[in-house]
């Protein structure tokens, strides 16, 4: 967006009525519309005059490269759906090297438009068109003095017509891009145009053109095939209510809905219990638990899905920190004999994820008062073990997972929340977290500091 568009003068009343008539639908606070030239995104050959309506050229124009352009404020908006601007010649000027078209931000100002990638321009010397390339080809005749060239921008089959004098050159332009700026270029000296963006009527009936393209919009929508089959739009439309229930996990409705309807949604529903069995899980902490039903239930998801596996494991040894999770309760329960053969369920074939010196404040308390305990020493280093299994199936090579003395270690003294691990084995800053030489790019820290968020 071009702030020189505050050079464009005050708008009249007149005007803004008129523009929102042409373009209902434009929104101007999110793409305004084109109404001045750009006093920034011009070449220095190029003087603008009136409220940035009027260009006239001011270079030597002796070779090609004297030629100069100069684009609107503005992009032209898709919601346009029709989209014109005409330019009247006051001067040709000495040879009449003039341009009338459209650019993309970017396109060199010191070429005619037309000569470059994403530029259109239909010239007055030649009366040839111009698209993307400094060989132009036959398009409609040529205009000097006082003559009357507009542009029409059709953004819903995405082409470009010109008039002269109110009458319709036909396309000149298909399969335009989008975002294209209302650009006019000269060459020699003494030529000069104004320029009508909508804030007067135009010459050529464009809101004519505008009406039958919105019959031809409204009729292709209402002429459109449907097969005319029994009962085709109920079963779409219960269709679509039983996903909606389906997606969203309203089990009960979606099963009294199914019957009420006679479809048949034993699948989905079933399906739909046993994710919310695991949420539940996840929920309350029973992480080994959600683990092991996951498997169960989806044996192939936490293979094919790694990280997703170790977003869990993440979770689980937050939760083992503090004391909430089922493994734990279970553990610190059982005797010394069986507390030293560790846990059964924490040893399945990708191990968890060891400690980090960045623990989240709220836990340290509880990591102290916990981690005195056998039960809770058993739990570590089944951890530390499944850490470097899980590493070894990430990396595809041995790594080294963090002593059961570093795991003591961390619970039992305070760290900064953004410090970094004394042993080196994890670091965790704000733009990459690097664990045992598994690089996640800021995936680590957020999902730690994600997750605790969550706990009581």
């Amino acid at each position: 967006m071009d702030n020189s568009s505050s050079s464009c003068g005050s708008a009249s009343s007149n005007t803004l009525d008129r523009l929102k008539m042409l373009y209902p639908f434009v929104n101007e606070e999110d793409t305004p519309l084109p109404r001045c030239w750009s006093s920034k995104d011009k070449y220095n050959f190029i003087g603008l005059s009136q409220n940035n309506l009027r260009v006239h050229y001011k270079g030597y124009g002796k070779t090609h490269k004297d030629a100069a352009s100069v684009r609107a404020t503005h992009a032209i908006p898709s919601a346009c759906g029709l989209y014109y601007f005409e330019v009247k010649i006051v001067s040709k000027g000495r040879d009449g090297y003039m341009g009338i078209g459209l650019s993309a931000q970017g396109v060199n100002m010191n070429r005619l438009p037309g000569w470059d990638k994403h530029s259109y321009g239909y010239h007055g010397d030649d009366g040839h068109s111009f698209c993307s390339s400094g060989s132009g080809q036959p398009y409609g005749p040529t205009f000097t003095t006082n003559d009357v060239i507009g542009c029409g921008v059709n953004l819903i089959d995405n082409t470009c017509f010109y008039t002269k004098n109110g009458h319709n050159l036909g396309t000149a332009f298909a399969d335009l891009p989008s975002n294209l700026y209302p650009t006019v270029g000269l060459q020699t000296p003494g030529e000069i145009v104004d320029t009508n963006f909508g804030q007067s009527p135009f010459v050529y009936d464009i809101e004519d053109d505008m009406r039958e393209l919105r019959a031809r919009v409204a009729s292709t929508i209402l002429n459109y095939p449907i097969p005319d089959k029994q009962g085709h739009w109920e079963a779409s439309l219960q269709r679509m209510i039983a996903t909606y229930l389906v997606h969203h996990g309203y089990c009960a409705t979606a099963e009294a809905f199914a019957r009420s309807t006679g479809q048949e949604f034993g699948e989905e529903v079933a399906s739909i219990k046993n994710r919310q069995r695991i949420q539940r899980l996840v929920l309350s902490g029973r992480m080994g638990e959600a683990i092991e039903t996951t498997q169960t239930l989806y044996p192939t998801l936490l293979e094919s899905r790694p990280n997703l596996l170790f977003l869990l494991k993440v979770r689980q040894f937050i939760e083992m920190v503090g004391g909430s999770d089922s493994e734990v309760r279970a553990t610190t329960n059982r005797s010394p004999k069986s507390q030293n053969s560790g846990s059964p369920s924490m040893s399945p074939n990708y191990g968890g994820f060891g400690t980090s010196q960045g623990a989240h404040p709220s836990l340290r308390s509880r990591s102290r008062s916990r981690s005195s305990s056998p039960g809770h020493s058993s739990v570590q280093t089944s951890v530390i073990q499944s850490t470097k299994a899980f590493s070894q199936h990430l990396n595809g090579s041995s790594v080294a997972a963090p002593s059961s003395s570093d795991m003591q270690e961390e619970t039992d003294e305070d760290v900064e929340m953004n410090g970094a691990s004394q042993n080196g084995s994890h670091v965790v800053t704000g733009e990459t977290s690097t664990y045992s030489g598994v690089k996640n790019d800021g995936f680590l820290e957020m999902g730690i500091w994600d997750l605790v968020s969550t706990l009581p």
